[in-house]
């Protein structure tokens, strides 16, 4: 497998094509691709992190990793990313699993659990919201410098 660079446009078409759960992005700091044999096996996209007590300046997070089953691209693509981020400049990368996923690929390639998120949403007395999905509770992955 090698990296490719994508768009966003790229990426989310990928992610809205092959993710279990997820939608696509609003934004990114950089995207990238997994390629075996000019095929795309998978994309990640990483961004600023979601969580604003998070958005430190050193930190970005893996909004998604989307993947066709090929072995071991997840693995791959966290590894780029990692690689990429720090790069970059980065210190510390996160992202997170629902609870029901084992999170192979992220031990596979350094991460460690750093906390559970719990199911909560965007709504709040100060700034109603609609939450659009299903609310679930996850496991929140970090690999730092």
């Amino acid at each position: 497998m090698i990296i490719v660079p994508l768009t966003l446009r790229e990426a989310n078409a990928y992610v809205a094509q092959h993710h279990r759960h997820s939608n696509a992005c609003r934004g990114m700091k950089f995207a990238i691709g997994a390629s075996h044999e000019n095929a795309i096996v998978g994309v990640a996209i990483v961004g600023r992190p979601v969580t604003r007590h998070l958005d430190d300046t050193w930190t970005l997070e893996v909004l998604r990793v989307t993947t066709t089953g090929h072995p071991n691209a997840c693995s791959f693509l966290y590894g780029a990313c990692w690689r990429a981020a720090r790069t970059l400049g980065y210190r510390r990368l996160v992202t997170y699993t629902l609870k029901s996923e084992p999170g192979t690929s992220l031990k596979a390639s350094g991460w460690r659990i750093v906390g559970e998120v719990k199911a909560d949403g965007w709504n709040r007395p100060g700034r109603p919201r609609v939450d659009k999905h299903e609310l679930q509770e996850r496991f929140r992955w970090e690999v730092s410098a």
